[in-house]
């Protein structure tokens, strides 16, 4: 698949701007989603160095935490490798 920003939503901004918590929805594996300009318009959506994106691939299903690392003059963001958050129930 493909980024797609309707998938994409602030869901806290943060004062100033800055230390946003977004959510981003997609088939797309996390190995896909954070490579260098997959979301072609961090920038234009508001995101920014040190940004919280919630990444879920409704394929696996996965979710990870990641962050922006870096948006750049073309206003690509650019998302951390991600930590895998558990979704196992051990009880």
């Amino acid at each position: 698949m493909a980024y797609s920003k309707n998938n994409l939503s602030l869901t806290i901004e943060g004062i100033g701007g800055r230390g946003s918590l977004w959510h981003y929805t997609s088939a797309d594996a996390i190995a896909t989603v954070n490579t260098s300009g997959y979301i072609s318009d961090g920038a234009a959506m508001g995101m920014a160095v040190g940004d919280t994106v919630i990444v879920r691939d409704t394929a696996t299903p996965t979710t990870s935490l990641c962050t922006v690392i870096d948006v750049t003059a073309g206003g690509q963001a650019d998302l951390s490798d991600g930590t895998a958050i558990s979704q196992v129930d051990g009880d």
